[in-house]
């Protein structure tokens, strides 16, 4: 299969491009720029703005692509407080682009395989527990609800059978691929390396740092989209949680890491604030339709992959 993937060059998107290549796919990646970034090798770049519809249509057509992961966003909740029209521009309206751009190159072969990438965030904090994808979506940014718009023009486009596609919700992506891991300075993990490399002084928690939340490696969601793409039936869209399945405390997540890095991690604990005690994907679905299960997803692994990477870059 020839996919196109798009913001290829990320944290998640590397991931992707390389367990494709390892499976036997050829790989086209979409992206503003490289910047200082490397391909994986073998993967073929193509430069496009996924707000360009023009751009979008001119790459889609001439790719004559099997399956698309489509993962260009903006994923700050924070940041899309002070900048929402430009998180609907890249999420929604690109979404949009990439679906139009679809439509004008349908040929009478088979459909293309969508896999669309949302996020856990669109469930909001109504809820809490183990979350399954049936539960009302409830959006609390104009983040989260720019990828809820993006969802429901995905499932309305692959209704009419043009397409097959499989929207997937990832919850906290972390641990590292070929050496490259996450460096968003809005979460937990990447912040205890910082306090462990002296780049900050101290990690914050919210009261005892009891709160739980599900981590996943970025291998283990990397090979749940590739196994989207193969289970893509046209004139469906079903939406998968992708996530480890178990809950892990904020507190743990910096014990561990003292234990993984051999460093003493020092925390400033604020008052706790009103949020669900425990959010965790339910993978029901996942196992069920994709076959998929996490395997390289427990604390340990995804906490000594991100230090190795960390450490060596």
């Amino acid at each position: 299969m020839h996919v196109l993937v798009t913001g290829g060059l990320g944290f998640l998107g590397r991931a992707v491009a390389r367990d494709l290549l390892a499976t036997g796919h050829r790989v086209t990646v979409m992206s503003r720029g490289r910047g200082d970034r490397t391909p994986p090798q073998d993967v073929a770049i193509v430069t496009g703005d996924i707000r360009d519809r023009p751009r979008v249509a001119q790459i889609v057509k001439e790719g004559g692509y099997d399956g698309v992961v489509h993962l260009a966003a903006l994923t700050s909740g924070r940041d899309s407080f002070a900048d929402p029209l430009g998180y609907f521009d890249v999420n929604t309206a690109g979404t949009l682009n990439l679906l139009m751009a679809l439509d004008a190159a349908r040929t009478t072969s088979d459909p293309v395989a969508l896999v669309f990438t949302s996020t856990n965030i669109v469930y909001g904090s109504q809820h809490h527990g183990a979350l399954s994808e049936d539960l009302p979506p409830h959006p609390e940014s104009p983040y989260a609800a720019s990828k809820i718009a993006a969802e429901h023009m995905v499932a309305a486009y692959a209704a009419t059978g043009a397409i097959g596609a499989v929207t997937v919700r990832p919850f906290n992506i972390a641990g590292a691929v070929d050496g490259v891991t996450d460096t968003d300075r809005a979460r937990i993990i990447p912040n205890v390396f910082r306090a462990t490399s002296g780049q900050l002084d101290h990690v914050t928690l919210n009261g005892d740092g009891s709160a739980v939340r599900d981590f996943v490696h970025v291998a283990d969601v990397a090979a749940a989209i590739r196994k989207g793409l193969t289970a893509c039936t046209p004139g469906i869209c079903p939406t998968i949680n992708l996530g480890s399945g178990v809950g892990t405390s904020m507190a743990a997540v910096v014990a561990t890491a003292e234990q993984i890095t051999g460093h003493p991690v020092t925390v400033h604990r604020q008052p706790p604030k009103p949020e669900p005690p425990t959010l965790i994907a339910d993978i029901t679905r996942a196992q069920a339709l994709l076959g998929w299960a996490p395997t390289r997803s427990n604390l340990s692994d995804i906490l000594a992959d991100a230090w190795k990477a960390w450490a060596n870059s």
